[in-house]
């Protein structure tokens, strides 16, 4: 009998019974190759046209890419033997990704796959037609172990070993997926129906970054098609946190998927800018000033047209131009407003034609909307406008910034936003990480954003209302997955409510659900952030971790700071693991001075490489995870930015396994 049909009780030698998993491993192992194996053979020469054989090339590549083993990793990872005798198979292996031999019988089920959900879901009390749960343990690609939950006689099993072994694993380099790990709440998260907006308020370590990469894997395996047309796309705080989220997706087979930052979608703006004036540019309410800028564009006709055709005149009268102008204004976009304004106009012109008893057709008209002398009026009266020339004109004069205004800016607040000394031209201008989302709602006034099928935003606590503007319009089907901890929210305009991000986002029906249970910061060293809780986040309920990590926290006063850094790094270096040395960015070029004896690397916001030892500023930790955390100094991370507090809570809690703080300044006080 094939080793994926084994019975659960086939054999009492625990010895055997792992000696016939490994063996059903490697059989699908085998089959994973010829499945790639033969994708790879295929060839687009059977498509028609250069244009089909390009497309089908493409996909071809891509379904290649899919079935790549990762050698690091068991293909499955828990298995479910099903205590009804139905049409389904009757012993079912759960991994990464769909495995058949080569007569199409199922080796291995995709996680995602709807049968798989019991592995997740399936208890004691609701079995969901399971007789036995096994969960495998592994090393590198290799089974180690395995552990039974028999579910169909009502006995729940107290405490996984592989589970937490799993969650606890020492780590280097990107992320992992969680997928051999996702809890019953995390699951329901992830297999949300496409159309609906989830938003996920998710304290340290509950892996919330990680649940919003595994629905997008989720959605992409329930609705391929079509997601394949409108596209996925993952949206990160810096490229050094898309990095270390990089391998998760293509590790599920889901190579087609878009990461990038709000920079990498609204232009890498980087013009300094004081803090104060980014506020108000990211504020909601410079979404009607810019409504009112742009339309303000447009002047009062005053002339009408006059068309020659030969020795034939025809006239439209000023009066009907400022008819047609007066009913297109504010009932389309800037940019299709202006071409319906030409086509009315020639529409005009062919109706005097017409009266005088000619006939003519389409092709008249077209030509008579790109006559030079419709042409010319409907520059002067719906001038052609970029979002740069727009806001080159706002920022530049303050009259047409009050009036632009009305009652949505103060006076101090337009004072604010006007240059002390204007650019010469839209062109010459230089402007900042606040300003791309200005132009991109100024685009998307000219012309309509195209749309994507679904999106996941993560630390959605830290954009503006204009930034949370600009990504909704990019998933108006309101199908978005939107994570972050308001805990964590270290800009100065940081959200206070996740209803306040979805009212901004477009998605006010979206739902809330906070993960407060977490499985990765040990309890000593979340305890010891969340002190922090009452002054930074008030109203959220203290975090939970399932891990008691006795031992995990060492604080330690320093009057020599360089000799106690490089005796805590080397203390971590005895052990397993990455290790990140978080500093105030002050510190980066001081503190990595101090180790230069010691192999290690600076992480910057473009890093892609891996090392074991990093130096980190403070403001680039979020969202990061290391086995090892040495903070430096809390009390300038605190003091080098209004929501110090906030940035400091990020910085203690990326440690995964243990956390030491040195200072010779006196800790803030909610830590003494």
């Amino acid at each position: 009998m094939p080793a994926h049909q084994l019975a659960p009780d086939i054999t009492d030698d625990p010895a055997e019974t792992l000696a016939a998993e490994r063996e059903h491993l490697a059989t699908s192992r085998a089959a994973l190759r010829a499945m790639r194996e033969h994708a790879q053979s295929l060839s687009s020469d059977a498509a028609g046209d250069w244009v089909s054989q390009q497309i089908l090339q493409g996909l071809l590549d891509q379904r290649v890419a899919a079935l790549a083993d990762h050698s690091g990793t068991p293909l499955f990872f828990g298995r479910l033997d099903r205590a009804v005798d139905d049409d389904l198979p009757g012993t079912v292996y759960v991994g990464r990704r769909h495995v058949h031999d080569d007569r199409s019988r199922p080796l291995v089920i995709d996680w995602r796959a709807p049968i798989s959900r019991a592995f997740y879901q399936a208890s004691p009390s609701d079995p969901m037609d399971v007789a036995l749960r096994r969960r495998f343990g592994y090393h590198g690609g290799d089974l180690t172990a395995y552990e039974d939950e028999p579910l169909d006689q009502g006995v729940a099993l107290q405490h996984s070993r592989i589970l937490t072994d799993e969650i606890e694993r020492p780590r280097s380099g990107p992320m992992r997926d969680i997928v051999a790990t996702i809890q019953p709440d995390q699951d329901e998260i992830v297999r949300s129906e496409l159309g609906q907006t989830v938003c996920v308020q998710g304290a340290p370590g509950t892996g919330k970054t990680a649940v919003g990469l595994h629905r997008a894997a989720y959605l992409l395996f329930t609705h391929r098609e079509k997601l394949a047309r409108s596209g996925v796309m993952i949206v990160g705080p810096n490229r050094a946190f898309l990095s270390y989220i990089s391998s998760v997706l293509p590790a599920l087979g889901e190579v087609k998927v878009d990461q990038t930052t709000v920079a990498g979608i609204l232009g890498d703006h980087a013009a300094p800018e004081a803090p104060e004036v980014g506020a108000v540019k990211g504020d909601a309410k410079m979404a009607p000033v810019l409504r009112r800028a742009l339309w303000m564009h447009i002047v009062k006709p005053t002339e009408g047209v006059l068309y020659t055709k030969g020795v034939n005149r025809y006239r439209v009268a000023d009066y009907e131009v400022r008819e047609i102008v007066a009913s297109l204004r504010g009932t389309t976009r800037y940019g299709p407003g202006r071409a319906a304004l030409a086509q009315r106009l020639a529409h005009l012109v062919l109706v005097r034609m017409e009266q005088r008893g000619e006939s003519p057709d389409d092709r008249v008209q077209d030509a008579v909307a790109r006559s030079k002398p419709v042409k010319q009026l409907v520059d002067a009266v719906w001038p052609k406008l970029t979002p740069q020339q727009v806001l080159h004109r706002l920022f530049s004069d303050p009259a047409f910034l009050a009036a632009a205004a009305k009652d949505d800016l103060t006076a101090d607040e337009q004072a604010l936003l006007l240059w002390a000394k204007p650019a010469k031209s839209f062109r010459s201008a230089k402007w900042s990480a606040a300003d791309g989302a200005l132009m991109d709602e100024l685009g998307d006034l000219i012309e309509r954003t195209a749309v994507l099928g679904h999106l996941v935003v993560d630390e959605a606590q830290d954009l503006s209302a204009m930034q949370l503007r600009a990504l909704g319009r990019r998933c108006r089907t309101g199908s978005a997955t939107v994570l972050g901890d308001l805990a964590q929210g270290t800009t100065p305009w940081s959200a206070r409510s996740w209803t306040e991000v979805l009212t901004h986002l477009g998605f006010e029906d979206g739902a809330v659900t906070e993960l407060t249970l977490g499985f990765r910061v040990p309890r000593e060293v979340l305890d010891y952030a969340a002190r922090l809780l009452p002054a930074v986040a008030p109203d959220l309920a203290p975090p939970r971790s399932l891990r008691p990590g006795v031992g995990s926290l060492s604080v330690r006063p320093s009057l020599d700071p360089a000799a106690s850094l490089v005796e805590a790094v080397g203390e971590a270096l005895s052990r397993e693991g990455s290790i990140g040395v978080i500093v105030p960015d002050a510190s980066v070029p001081a503190v990595s001075a101090s180790l230069a004896a010691l192999d290690h690397r600076v992480l910057s916001p473009d890093s892609v490489e891996e090392h074991r030892l990093l130096v980190i500023p403070a403001t680039l930790a979020k969202g990061l995870e290391y086995d090892h955390v040495i903070v430096v100094e809390p009390a300038d991370i605190v003091d080098a930015e209004p929501r110090g507090l906030a940035r400091l809570y990020v910085v203690l809690t990326r440690a995964v396994t243990s956390l030491t703080v040195l200072h010779t300044r006196e800790l803030p006080d909610q830590l003494r």
